[in-house]
């Protein structure tokens, strides 16, 4: 699993359509299709993302923050917000999200790296479902 799966992991629910499989393949203990629960879409079609409810990634977040025993500014650093996740924030993991997220600078450049990462990993939150403040997003 990446490192922005387990930024995803630590965000959303377990049945938020950003932690599901790719389409094809069935989550282990998945009904059968056929067997879907009455309300649900047919089988073989996917719900519509715009129906599925956003997750609030700032409520999440801010929730997360006062919940720890130090101060993080998730909001502007991506150290912090690994921090507050819980997930690696050394330079090594960062530079592999950073590959993971295909960052094309200077990964020696660990400040404009951060910056970079802080935004697309906003980004990704934002086109998965999350609801992320516009400041926080490119």
């Amino acid at each position: 699993m990446g490192i922005l799966s387990n930024i995803f992991s630590k965000i959303f629910p377990s049945s938020h359509a950003a932690d599901k499989p790719a389409e094809g393949a069935a989550p282990a203990g998945a009904p059968p299709v056929g067997s879907a629960p009455v309300g649900s879409p047919a089988p073989g079609t996917a719900a519509a993302p715009a129906a599925m409810s956003q997750v609030d990634v700032e409520a999440i977040l801010d929730g997360k923050a006062q919940q720890a025993g130090e101060k993080l500014n998730w909001r502007t650093s991506i150290v912090d917000l690994l921090k507050l996740l819980q997930l690696d924030s050394s330079l090594q993991s960062r530079k592999e999200l950073a590959q993971e997220l295909n960052y094309s600078g200077d990964t020696s450049d660990s400040a404009a790296m951060n910056i970079w990462l802080h935004k697309q990993v906003m980004n990704k939150l934002a086109a998965n479902g999350g609801k992320v403040p516009a400041d926080l997003k490119d």
